[in-house]
């Protein structure tokens, strides 16, 4: 009962709508009539091209999405987000120019208030490479730092009477030159405090 209920709705529906609405429900129906056809008993495949004509058919006509039974309606917005990718890079360079000192995760946030769902990543893909600066080589630095940097060295020396010595010794990089050198057979608090000259 029923059936025949909404079916005799369905008809008196018809009378009201426009004529291109009706061809574009029998353009989606007989489209999936052909892919289950196709399909017989296996599983579900549709072709991009197929894609592409839901993701159209949505477009033109947002109510095809009452007469679909291949896939769920949410299937076919979800085709119709991925087909405009175009639109979120061109979108997230937008934003970025507009706000050159927002990051990917501030953009982020703004495009799911806008409910354009995209990944944090995806978006670090789309915005511009900033150019690193050129670090400084090991040859640069030690030419820079040259007159303040000194080299510090203990060590320990065996005397003939097998008592043993300990040493200081601290180099100046600029001039090659010793700046301090010490020698003691008992090292002490004193010992380590070298003298800065």
């Amino acid at each position: 009962m029923i059936t025949i209920l909404s079916a005799l709705v369905s008809v008196l529906s018809f009378r009201f709508r426009s004529r291109a609405s009706l061809e574009l429900e029998l353009v989606a129906l007989r489209h999936q009539l052909i892919v289950l056809r196709r399909q017989r008993l296996r599983r579900l495949r549709l072709r991009s091209a197929e894609r592409l004509l839901w993701v159209w058919l949505y477009r033109v006509w947002p109510r095809v999405l009452d007469a679909l039974v291949l896939a769920e309606p949410a299937t076919v917005v979800k085709w119709h987000r991925k087909g405009r990718p175009a639109l979120k890079s061109g979108l997230i360079r937008r934003m970025r120019r507009a706000n050159p000192l927002w990051g990917a995760p501030r953009i982020h946030g703004e495009l799911l208030k806008l409910g354009i769902e995209v990944s944090q990543a995806s978006v670090g893909r789309y915005l511009p490479r900033r150019p690193k600066a050129p670090s400084p080589t090991w040859r640069s630095f030690l030419r820079n730092h040259m007159t303040v940097i000194a080299a510090v060295d203990m060590f320990m020396v065996a005397t003939v009477t097998f008592k043993l010595l300990y040493a200081v010794i601290v180099l100046s990089h600029q001039r090659r030159r010793v700046i301090h050198f010490e020698v003691t057979q008992n090292p002490t608090q004193a010992y380590k405090r070298i003298p800065v000259t």
